[in-house]
């Protein structure tokens, strides 16, 4: 399968690189007492920059944001992130698809630091498509296997 160039980043090896970039902008209610980002506060704002990549009209997973469950996450911090270190740069990508949920994998740095300088977080995210009328996990369907594949490492 070739890879949209959309989907590459220009700091890594191609198997490496593919995935999804934007920025989360930080606010000061998400500093602890410790004037780092709180875990809580991170775990939000790692679902912040999900959204345009996930959930965003026009995105064939669009109708995940109207069912789907967080199965897992991971949350490794390998270094502080504080207030000044905003908009941070959220670097994500699809780890595994399988038939009713998906990895999802984060690189989370400060603004303006290069893919080449190791994160300060590293995180993932197990999600399921839930139906929430039966209250059931439900398959994913074809267009959206295909999008989340296309944001997958090999």
């Amino acid at each position: 399968m070739s890879v949209p160039a959309d989907h590459l980043s220009d700091h890594r090896e191609p198997q490496e690189r593919i995935g999804f970039h934007t920025s989360v902008d930080v606010r000061w209610s998400d500093m602890d007492v410790y004037q780092h980002i709180n875990h809580a506060r991170m775990v939000t704002l790692l679902e912040e920059a999900r959204i345009p990549w996930l959930l965003v009209d026009g995105r064939p997973t669009a109708n995940l944001r109207h069912g789907a469950v967080i199965a897992d996450l991971h949350v490794k911090y390998r270094g502080q992130l504080r207030h000044e270190d905003g908009p941070l740069d959220v670097f994500m990508w699809i780890d595994k698809v399988r038939a009713v949920d998906f990895v999802a994998g984060y690189e989370v740095r400060a603004n303006g630091a290069s893919l080449d300088t190791p994160a300060a977080i590293i995180a993932s995210t197990q999600i399921a498509a839930f139906d929430i009328d039966t209250q059931k996990l439900r398959r994913l369907t074809a267009e959206e296997r295909e999008y989340l594949e296309s944001w997958q490492r090999v």
